[in-house]
């Protein structure tokens, strides 16, 4: 892995005694005032237990929704609070605000065993301007400093850029030391053959992606609603399929690109295909590359799968970011199920990342088989895409 992305962590910090704040990824969608999926609340929890277990305080702020920088409650995280004293199964105090003399106050009369939840930082409006006046007041909370929110470090917001000026060192979290392992280690020297899937729609989102991977990777497999325009650069037909024609161009030149760097690049040979995306049905295969007018391809086809399966058979290293199909609408799902199945019974180290792909892996239930599936979305994205991360860069590095 390469040197420069090891950083200070958590494990570093003798916490006993000590205020410690975790900026943590409690963005959950939330139903009528309860955590509708806890699933971030949970990847919190080792830090959180880890900084208990040594007798600090852990003092636990997070973002949620977008409420502008003004109070709103239909934004608090009082039913997160609740969720996470289910979670720990230890008392966790939740005040009001995130800055000043009621949340000083609490963090400086913790007792052992007990955490504090501060009120959703976008609550003021000094956060998402990463004012570093907000941020001086944010530290006043604490003695250390953790970041475990892997989901934010690619935006420069006060709670984790301008606040690591007042921690020396500002550590990464027990997730967040994972996500920098596991996707550093795709950006340094990976077992090989090196297979990266990309899907999703659009191409756009993904060109720093691929001109960082092409270098990298020994194979690319391309579906989702990207492959379309992809296949129309080609001059294949494609119906109805999405196609954007202003990645056309960048479509072509990266197909150029992947020929005469040796890379494989497989598109879709065949597709499940339907009339329409607003009421898909069953869909029906279509055989060959073209695909006929009237129809839009909404999932790679049997022939694909298969072909995208030996690829992924002998890999060393896999590479997932986004599904290759209408995954939430079967029967548009199996492409993604059979690279998801390809992919576990391989020997593979595999990551994936993006919201979508982690979505598409829960519900086929394969989360788990993966080597590491990434909490972070954009970030992972950014992160891949060779782009410097504001919130990775300014925790220390280890010497």
């Amino acid at each position: 892995m390469s040197g420069s992305m090891k950083k200070m962590s958590v494990r570093d910090l003798d916490v006993t005694g000590k205020r410690v704040f975790v900026r943590v990824d409690f963005n959950v969608p939330l139903d009528g005032g309860r955590v509708a999926d806890d699933t971030r609340i949970r990847a919190s929890l080792p830090t959180l237990q880890w900084i208990l277990r040594k007798q600090g305080f852990p003092i636990l702020a997070s973002h949620l929704g977008r409420p502008k920088g003004t109070p709103n409650p239909a934004y608090t995280l009082a039913p997160v609070a609740e969720r996470l004293r289910a979670l720990l199964g230890s008392p966790v105090r939740f005040v009001p605000d995130c800055v000043g003399e009621e949340a000083e106050q609490a963090s400086r009369t913790l007792v052992e065993g007990e955490a504090l939840l501060l009120e959703n930082l976008r609550f003021h409006a000094g956060e998402e301007k990463n004012d570093p006046r907000f941020a001086e007041k944010l530290a006043r909370l604490a003695d250390a400093y953790v970041n475990d929110a892997f989901g934010s470090v690619h935006r420069a917001h006060a709670s984790v850029a301008a606040i690591c000026t007042h921690f020396h060192p500002a550590t990464a979290g027990l997730l967040m030391e994972r996500e920098i392992d596991y996707l550093g280690g795709l950006l340094g020297s990976p077992a090989r053959p090196y297979v990266a899937i990309l899907g999703g729609a659009k191409v756009a989102d993904k060109v720093e992606l691929v001109k960082n991977l092409l270098p990298r990777v020994d194979a690319m497999l391309i579906g989702g609603a990207m492959a379309y325009t992809f296949l129309s650069a080609r001059g294949v037909d494609v119906g109805t399929s999405r196609v954007e024609k202003v990645s056309l161009p960048t479509a072509a030149g990266i197909l150029d690109a992947a020929a005469s760097a040796g890379v494989r690049i497989h598109l879709p040979i065949d597709h499940r295909a339907a009339a329409s995306l607003e009421n898909p049905g069953e869909g029906e295969i279509v055989p060959g590359e073209a695909i006929p007018e009237g129809r839009m391809g909404l999932d790679i086809g049997p022939k694909t799968c298969a072909a995208f399966a030996r690829e992924i058979a002998t890999a060393g290293t896999v590479l997932w970011n986004g599904p290759v199909g209408l995954f939430e609408h079967p029967p548009f799902h199996l492409g993604s199920l059979a690279v998801a199945e390809a992919v576990v019974s391989s020997k593979a180290l595999s990551v994936a990342g993006g919201g979508d792909t982690a979505a598409a892996l829960a519900s086929f239930s394969l989360a788990e088989k993966f080597s590491h599936v990434s909490t972070g979305g954009g970030a992972s994205l950014e992160f891949l895409s060779g782009l410097t991360l504001p919130g990775v860069a300014a925790l220390t590095d280890r010497s």
